[in-house]
Parts: C-alpha cells; structure tokens; sequence
C-alpha cells in the first residue's frame, strides 16, 4: 500500500534527471508520491524550472537566488525574478537565505539578496524556501524582520541545533526533512530532533539528486543519485526516528505540503 506524498524540494532540472526524467516521474507516481515541488536557485534554473512545472501537472516548482549564487544580484535580476514568481506554477520564492559554510558568495551579498526575496514574497504573499547554513545569527533577525508578513516558510533541509528548530518554530515555520537523517555518520542529531517538530509543522523532501539516503535496502534506480521514488524510505525513517506510525507521517506531511503551498489534497 502506498500512501500520498509530496517532495517538496526537488531539484529536477539538474542534468543528472536528463537522460531518464519521465522514468524518474513514472517510478515516483508508482509509490505515491503525487507532486513534486522543484527548486529554482538562480534565474536560469527558475526559468527552467517553470518551464518543466508547465509541462506536467503533477509538478509545481520555485522561483529565487539561493545565497551560492548572491553574487550575481541585482536590481534587474529581482525584477527577472517578480516576473517568473507571478507564474501559477510557481508556489513559493527561494531557494533564499545565508550559507556561512561555504561563503561562494560575499556574506553582505547574501544578506542583501535575502532580505530583497523575503520582501518580494510578501509583496506576492507568496511562501518562502529557505536555506542556512553556519548562519543562523544573521539568518534569524532578517526573516524575523518580515515573518509576520510572510503567508508561510519552510526551512528547507534542516540539519541545524536543537536551538535553531526551536527558534524556527517559534516563528511558526516549517521544517524540510530529508535523507540527512539516513546518515549514520552526520544524522544522529537530527534524529534526536525531529519528535520535537510539531505534526503540522513538518515537510518532507529528497532534495534530490542529492543526500541519497545511505541506509536504502536496496540500491537506488540510478548509481549514486537521489530521486522522488526514495521519498517513501525518508518517511520511514522519520517515523521511526518520531516513535509513530508511517500513514500517520505521510499523512500528515502530505495535508501540510497541499496546505502550504495552495495544491489540492
């Protein structure tokens, strides 16, 4: 039996999904997972994102500058970018945020283009997508800043302290679990974590075609790659991890996605 799910960060148009996308789709129809949510992380990958999301009804996608690339913002880009958020398709903007981990873009950059996102959401009322990494001093007061004016936000694969969950749901926003909880060498954390997240609180994603979960009982359609069709595995995990039965996770992450952002259950 499956149950309906929802991946809610999915990067499908990463050149590894190319040469077999609609098996990709079909294998994930074929464990119920009923939509997919891709992830656009600049102005091209947007563009491209909307135009997949367009030509299958089973996909939604976002639209946003993720802070890896905040170097390339500017005035005319966030103009690009209000224009591709107005789509249908588009259900939310980001991926937004601050990474400190990496720094592939200058930290004032990334704050800079955060904030712009965070206020063009609310000039859309439109969810935010959100990433942190090693940022969450800064991360924290700019989308304090605006939260109260944001419709909702999802903190986008959370792997971060018990501290940082706490303050995410203090401000009512979501949280993104993917298969960083299948690994055994970084995950404990965050399975000691995640029966913290509130039932209503909580998403599920395979941020594919990364963070392939490393204790699958089978090895995956493609070597190496994560896809849609693993979400099940995640959901197991998770439920395991929150002492509870799956249906009772899947339903739950599925109602949250639909009601998040605006799909028909």
């Amino acid at each position: 039996m499956t149950h309906p799910l929802a991946d809610i960060g999915i990067n499908l148009t990463d050149k590894r999904f190319r040469p077999d996308l609609d098996d990709v789709l079909e294998r994930a129809r074929a464990v119920g997972v009923r939509w997919q949510l891709i992830t656009g992380t600049d102005a091209d990958s947007s563009r491209q994102a909307l135009e997949l999301a367009r030509q299958h009804d089973t996909l939604f996608c976002t639209a946003g500058l993720h802070p890896h690339q905040a170097s390339a913002f500017t005035p005319a880009l966030l103009s690009e970018l209000d224009a591709l958020t107005r789509a249908e398709q588009v259900r939310a903007i980001g991926e937004t945020g601050l990474d400190f981990n990496r720094d592939f873009s200058p930290r004032a950059m990334q704050e800079k283009a955060f904030a712009a996102q965070l206020a063009l959401a609310v000039t859309q009322q439109k969810p935010v997508f959100l990433h942190q990494r090693d940022a969450h001093a800064r991360f924290l007061p700019i989308l304090r800043e605006q939260r109260d004016q944001l419709p909702d936000a999802v903190v986008h694969c959370f792997t971060g302290t018990q501290r940082e969950l706490f303050d995410y749901l203090d401000m009512d926003c979501h949280i993104g679990i993917t298969g960083w909880l299948c690994d055994e060498r970084r995950g404990g954390t965050l399975q000691a974590l995640v029966h913290n997240i509130p039932a209503d609180r909580l998403l599920v994603e395979t941020d594919g075609p990364y963070l392939l979960p490393r204790d699958l009982p089978e090895k995956p359609p493609v070597k190496g790659r994560n896809e849609p069709s693993l979400l099940p595995w995640i959901v197991k995990r998770l439920a395991e991890c929150r002492g509870e039965d799956v249906q009772q996770v899947a339903d739950a992450t599925y109602r949250n996605s639909c009601r998040m952002f605006g799909v028909a259950l």
